[in-house]
């Protein structure tokens, strides 16, 4: 165990002292830097940059069910902390990316046990490695692999290194990746941020997690309104399964591609299987009485644009039970997550499904598109009477 002197030194070494996977072998290994993301999320994901997914000789091959091993360089550890290795099937991904998570670990990574930095060279080999399996269910081919990391002491940050990934053998199913939670991402500009001192809790950790450091009260949820959003498809709120915003409806929302013909209640869906249903009543006749919020009915998405007479913002949450005086308008939060004008006061905020999201800001209608990454790209029409 160092000294807090040396914790405190340590924690004070430049960005160069920092952490990056071996193993796998990540993109782009000549100039991918061992520094955490940007604050503002523009180098999301895979620290963007030029060359980003240039292979240059890296090949992770393989074999489903086969257990693999997490490995660093770098001594800057920041007192452990948490990490998630997730997949996606995009070969080059972007910010739009649906990235599906196979492993958790919560506390103890990249380091067990330490107070803070193990030394200040970031050249040395990290002497803790991780193990995890690659699920005999997933279909054989090629994904990107990402390791994300959230310090315990320090700043504030999440890492982010991608690797290319071939899985090899037979059976495996494609809808595979749509059972697994969502990557978390955190302290990059999108309301959402880790607590210090205190190893991250996943909303959803996904079914192969390890817990490595301390008792279960050193765990800590992450805080902000972007929260809920940033593992889609978790409750915007911790009681909002009780209440009635949290309808079937809001989850398995459809995204509208075109009108209802002949007078139906009718919605489509775009890839993704991300579902809201298209009423041909307008926003404010579909709004309930206050003992129902309207939180419960699908958003509406009849406009690619979002209104420019019906408010101005970036998408910032509004506090549940607020006034607002433009009754069914609709405000989009950081393009995740959404909320409703409704009998003259704010619904509670909540996360929008899985492959979707919506331009930021306040419309009478909300305009949604979908995301890229899941392996198997679901079309159907839904009828509502």
């Amino acid at each position: 165990m160092f000294s807090k002197i040396f914790t405190l030194v340590g924690l004070a070494s430049v960005a160069s002292a920092h952490m990056k996977i071996t193993s796998p072998v990540p993109y782009g290994n000549s100039n991918l830097n061992n520094s955490p993301l940007d604050a503002s999320g523009s180098d999301f994901p895979c620290k963007l940059r030029d060359g980003t997914y240039d292979a240059q000789g890296a090949s992770n091959v393989y074999a489903q069910g086969s257990t693999q091993k997490l490995a660093f360089l770098g001594t800057a550890v920041h007192g452990g902390g948490s990490c998630q290795i997730s997949i996606t099937t995009d070969k080059e991904p972007d910010a739009n990316s649906v990235w599906k998570v196979i492993k958790s670990i919560e506390g103890g990574c990249p380091a067990r046990g330490e107070e803070g930095n193990i030394g200040d060279d970031a050249n040395a080999v990290d002497p803790y490695t991780y193990d995890y399996t690659i699920p005999s269910e997933l279909a054989a081919g090629d994904y990107t692999l990402a390791w994300t990391w959230f310090n315990k002491v320090g700043n504030r940050e999440m890492y982010m290194n991608c690797a290319p990934l071939t899985v090899t053998g037979d059976g495996g199913s494609e809808d595979h990746l749509d059972t697994l939670p969502d990557m978390f991402v955190a302290n990059i500009g999108n309301d959402c941020a880790t607590l210090p001192n205190s190893d991250l809790q996943f909303p959803d950790p996904g079914s192969d997690v390890d817990q490595l450091n301390g008792s279960t009260d050193v765990f800590s949820a992450a805080t902000g309104n972007g929260c809920a959003a940033a593992a889609t498809g978790a409750p915007a709120t911790t009681d909002a399964a009780t209440t009635p915003a949290a309808t079937p409806t809001t989850t398995a929302a459809p995204v509208t591609t075109a009108a209802p013909e002949d007078g139906d209640k009718a919605s489509k869906s775009v890839p993704g299987g991300v579902f809201i249903t298209v009423s041909d009543e307008p926003a404010t006749t579909a709004a309930p009485v206050a003992s129902t919020p309207v939180a419960s009915e699908a958003p509406v998405a009849t406009s690619a644009t979002p209104d420019s007479g019906s408010g101005e913002g970036s998408g910032s949450s509004f506090s549940a039970g607020e006034a607002c005086s433009t009754e069914g308008e609709w405000n989009c939060i950081s393009g995740t997550s959404f909320q409703r004008c409704a009998s003259g006061a704010w619904t509670e905020v909540q996360a929008l499904s899985d492959g979707v999201s919506c331009t930021p800001g306040q419309s009478t209608d909300i305009a949604l598109s979908a995301k890229r990454g899941v392996m198997k790209m679901r079309r159907s029409l839904r009828i509502r009477a």
